[in-house]
This record gives C-alpha cells, structure tokens and sequence, in this order.
C-alpha cells in the first residue's frame, strides 16, 4: 500500500510514466510526486492532485533523470545567458564548466579571452564584453557566490583550470614562454589557488598538454596554453592535491606524441595509496587512425583493474561531425601551414598568405603526410560542400571540385577559400561513424559519456542533444533484436554513473532526490535528432550557431521541481527571472530541498575586479607570427 501526501501537497505530478532512478535500476511504472523541490514520492497508484499542481501526462514515455554533461565550455555564456537553453531543452539539467585547463576565476577579462577564444572557436569580441562585465568575484567563492546570484537553469559545476591558476601566478606571458620555469614560491602559490578552489567545491583541476590549441589576441597570439608548459614536477604537485583530497582531473592529452595518456593513467593508480579519478579525452574511432580505438579498452582496465586506479575515457556517443566556414577549423592547427593560416586574424592577410606559392607547397606537403599525428583524416573526397555563393557547388565534395578543375585538391580547397571566405562552408566526419565500433566503446569499462562541448566551437559543431542521439541508437537496436546495452544501463551512464564520479548531487531521480528529471518519448526518437539547424545567438551579436532542434524526443526538462521547457517552449522569463538551478559543490551530499531563488542580477553589472593578489604583472609581449615560408613540421610560437 502506498502511503502519499494530500494532494495540495504536491506541487508537481509526473503520471504514468516508465519510471528509472539513475541507478542502472530497471524502469516501472509510476506517478512521482514532487513538492518543494524533491522526489516525495513514486506510487504505483494514481496520485491525487490539487488545484495548483501542475500535472505532466507521461503514459508511455520514459521518466529518468536530468542528464549530466560533463564536458562544456560554458563559462563565458552562463554570464550572459544562464539558462543555457540549447543544453536543458535537450534534458540537461546539470553541465560541468571548466574543462580543459580552462576557467574564468583567477585571471582577469583580458587574459580569459586569449585563452578562451582561439582554442573554443568562440568570438573574442564577444567573450570579453561577458567577463568584463560580468565578473565581480576575485576568488574562488565569490566565483561560486557570483554564479549563485546568477538566475541558471539548470545546474552547474565547475573545474578550476590549471590555465588559469598559472596564467594567474605567472602572469600570461610567463606561462607560455617555453624558456620560463616558474620559482618554488610561484609553485607553491599555483598549489593554493587550487587549494583554494576545492575548498570552495571546484570538482578538481583541468589541465591541457595538447600543443595544437593556441592563444587569441595580440599580446601572445599562437602561443600554447599555459598548462602545456608545466613540468611533470607540477603536474604530480597538483595530482598529489587531489588525490588526498578525492577529487578529479580531466585532461587533454598530447595528441601529436600521446605517451603522456600513460603518465596520467598512472598517476590514478592505487597500489600503496589512494587512487586519483580522472577523465581523459577522448575515446574515439578516428577516420584517421582506424587502429586507435583498440588502445582505450587495455589501457582503461591496466589503470584501473591492475593498477587498482579510477581512470576513465569521455566519449562522444554519437557521430562526430563537423562544418567549417572557410579555413576555420580546429583541425588546421595539427600542422605547421594551417597554423599559420588560423594565425593571421584579418582576411585580407590570411588570403595573400594562402595564394602564395611557397605556402601552398608547405600546405601540401604538411596534407600529403602519411604517418603525421593527427585527429582530421585530410580526404577531401570525403567532404561535403554545404553551402557557397557558386550554387553549382553546393552538395559536391571538393575532392570532385578538384578533378572538374584538374588541379590538386588543397589548391582548390584553398582557391575557394580565397574565392569565397568564410560562406564557403563544408562537413566532413571525423570519429564514431562504424556503428559496431561505436557500440563496443559505449559497453568498453572505463569509458564514460560526454564529451559534448557545448558552448563552444559554435559555428563548427552541436552536440548539446548527445543524450538523446545515445537513447536512440539504444531504443533502434533494441528493436532490431540486437540490443547494446539494457535501457537503464543506457540512462545510468547519461546520469547516476557522471553523478557518482565527479561527486555531486546530480544524476538521480529517487525518493528524497532533488527533482531534476527529462521526460522522453520513445516515439520521438527519430531522424530529426541527426538534423541540421541554426539559431541567432543575441548575447554574442546575433551569431547563428549550429543548434539541435529535436523537441518531440524531449517532452519536458525540470529542474528543482520545476517544469522549465515543455512541448518545444520554455517557461516565460526562463534564464531572466525564472532560475531553478545553483552550482554544485564536490564532496557534498546535499541531497534534499533546495535554497529560495535569489533574485536576477540587474541589468547593469558591476566593473571587472583586479585579479587575484597572488598574480604578478603579466610579462611585456613578445609573440612573432610564424613565417609563412617556414619549413615543413616547423612550430608556431
């Protein structure tokens, strides 16, 4: 017999849906009562409801958790639009910021954009304006404080960046001169500032060793990021930290040399001491290294089942594709000629750089490398055109661009650059396109969902629904009679699995649990989850940025309690005066009710606080641009 509260005390009713906590638990079905915030209860009967009970009608539709994201780059916009809605209205209730060695606590406005920008494809410009305006906070806790203050929709949690924390102490220009080694005292203040962020519940550090991501502006434009400097004495101050403290690191590796994934899958292990979590980018079946998504499997279980470790694999559970405008895209930073196209800001330069003879021979000989490092599989066979002032083009690959042309295929990939800039616009897949393989990573141990992104590369690629495309490659599976994994497996890695990692409250829907729940209809989970859209993006001057637009899989997102989309539509004043989620501190177990709303901040924000103490003087500017005529293999500044 189930035993439930009046009906006036339920302020929400989700009825008759196939009911999953998060825990990889089997579905049932059932009708959750929620009042003030939390799960009061899950009855096989039908609930009574009052007349302020808002009421969502599930029969037939999956109830589970809000999913965690637990790779986005969200820092910038949660300031100016803290609904974040391109991620909730997919069923996001909870986003981890602060990835991959970069944050926006210690360094001042001007510093964070650099770092920012060139490495998330995000506009500068636009960047700055958010942080200078919106940043009140000189610590740690004021940081929390201030995103508190903030009306966010759903959840967040947060990395500190060892970007950050080193750009802060050594200043920008010494944190990224190869030549430059920070003193004991500067280490010493590096391992405060991250004391000092967990004490004020930052999930751990981010840190970065990959070489292709640079700096914007034009202090120390094409510099590596400050983490890709550090020493291993630095890296193991910083482990040490969080292995005591049982917290976690998430790191990009070298992508060029990749024996540093070995380093940080050691430096989890726990024969003899505690082990330290980490989450490593990124498991993946490359186009261009079929042979790599072999390692993920050995090196996951040599960490973890012999080493006795907590060492996981985010992995994108959906096809990795991307577009590109021109030449701008990530991917030309693998090689020294596209780095020093990306490296040149104006188009008027960039274009005589790329009509040079000299430089196209460079660019050629960087493309036709057989056996260099690289991520992107360089087939310009396999591109498509996606949109051109030349309609002719439209649909063709350029590979087929070339033959009509009878010239090699980087000189008319950069002849129609030049031809046509940035509305020359092209797809191509990068990863994750064999369905078995795909499948084996997702049931690999020690590999984890994510990777989504979100808040960044905002012209280059959208995964914020990667929740959803997962569900669907499950359910279509299931229906064919050759089933990947169990659906409630399936919801458990979208939620409970994130939650209990990183250690916050996040990723469950039981009794007592806050209220942070998605309901899906299977019957929705179709194509539309593959489509392609955009949408204008005001808080960033009106930029069109790839979106997902798939609101019959998702029918409703709440969070805390509340019904914040529904039916394709958001709740009138969501992100303005409507904020339903707070930052979750690691280590806590805050499972229960949630404090009053604040109130949203006013229009007007207060100036952009002086960094931290700790931090010195930035370093005069020293970056040169790299030589266009340069040799082969040479390396940017």
């Amino acid at each position: 017999m189930n035993t439930t509260p009046a009906p006036t005390e339920f302020d929400l009713v989700v009825r008759g849906g196939l009911w999953f906590d998060g825990t990889g638990a089997p579905g049932v079905v059932r009708d959750l009562g929620i009042k003030d915030g939390v799960v009061a209860t899950a009855s096989a009967d039908p609930l009574p409801v009052g007349p302020g009970t808002e009421v969502i009608e599930a029969a037939g539709r999956w109830v589970m958790p809000g999913f965690v994201d637990p790779h986005t780059h969200y820092d910038a916009e949660v300031l100016v639009s803290p609904g974040l809605p391109e991620s909730v209205r997919h069923g996001v209730t909870t986003v981890l910021m602060g990835n991959c060695s970069l944050s926006t606590v210690f360094v001042p406005p001007l510093d964070a954009a650099d770092l920012f920008s060139r490495v998330e494809a995000l506009p500068r410009e636009h960047v700055l304006t958010a942080l200078e305006q919106g940043r009140t906070w000189s610590s740690p806790r004021e940081y929390v404080a201030a995103l508190d203050a903030l009306p966010l929709g759903p959840n967040v949690a947060a990395f500190i960046g060892h970007s950050d924390v080193r750009a802060a102490v050594l200043g920008l220009g010494r944190s990224t001169d190869p030549s430059s080694r920070p003193s004991r005292a500067e280490l010493a203040a590096i391992e405060a500032g991250v004391e000092d962020a967990l004490d004020a519940g930052f999930l751990g550090v981010s840190t970065m060793t990959n070489p292709w991501d640079k700096l914007d502006g034009d202090r120390y434009r094409s510099r590596t990021l400050p983490s890709t400097h550090a020493s291993w004495s630095e890296f193991r101050r910083i482990h040490r930290i969080l292995r005591r403290r049982g917290r976690v690191l998430q790191a990009v590796p070298n992508l060029n040399t990749k024996y540093d994934v070995a380093f940080f899958a050691l430096a989890t292990t726990g024969v003899g001491r505690k082990p330290m979590k980490a989450a490593v980018l990124a498991a993946a079946d490359t186009k261009a290294e079929r042979w790599v998504h072999r390692i993920f499997g050995p090196i996951a279980f040599a960490a973890n089942r012999i080493g006795r470790g907590a060492f996981r694999w985010q992995h994108l559970p959906t096809t990795f594709e991307v577009y590109s405008d021109g030449i701008d895209l990530v991917v030309f930073e693998e090689f020294g000629s596209g780095r020093a196209a990306l490296h040149l800001k104006e188009e008027v330069a960039r274009n005589e750089l790329l009509r040079d003879e000299a430089y196209r021979r460079w660019f050629r000989q960087d493309f036709d490398k057989k056996f260099s490092p690289r991520v992107w599989h360089r087939d310009f066979d396999d591109t498509t055109i996606v949109g051109c002032p030349d309609a002719s083009l439209v649909g063709r690959s350029i590979g087929d661009v070339a033959r009509d042309r009878a010239v090699h295929p980087v000189d008319t990939f950069l002849d129609l650059v030049v031809e046509h800039g940035r509305k020359f616009r092209w797809h191509t897949v990068i990863a994750n396109d064999r369905p078995e393989v795909a499948n084996r990573l997702l049931r690999q141990p020690g590999v984890t969902v994510g990777f989504s992104d979100a808040g960044a590369h905002l012209r280059n690629m959208a995964f914020y629904n990667y929740g959803i495309c997962m569900l669907r490659r499950i359910h279509e599976y299931a229906r064919r009679g050759k089933p990947v994994m169990p659906l409630e497996s399936a919801i458990h890695k979208l939620t409970g699995e994130l939650g209990d990692f990183y250690g916050i409250d996040a990723g469950h829907l039981r009794v007592g649990d806050r209220a942070d729940l998605v309901v899906v209809d299977p019957a929705g989970l179709n194509q539309d989850t593959d489509a392609y859209h955009e949408a204008p993006m005001p808080e960033f001057g009106g930029l069109s940025r790839m979106v997902n637009r798939n609101d019959a899989a998702v029918t409703a997102t709440a969070v805390a309690g509340r019904v914040v989309f529904r039916a394709g539509e958001f709740v009138p004043g969501y992100g303005a005066t409507v904020g339903t989620g707070r930052f979750l501190r690691a280590g806590t177990d805050a499972r229960g009710p949630v404090p009053a709303r604040r109130p949203a901040p006013p229009a007007a924000a207060p100036p952009a606080a002086a960094p931290p103490a700790a931090a010195p003087p930035a370093a005069a500017p020293s970056a040169a641009a790299p030589s266009a005529t340069a040799p082969a293999g040479s390396a940017a500044p």
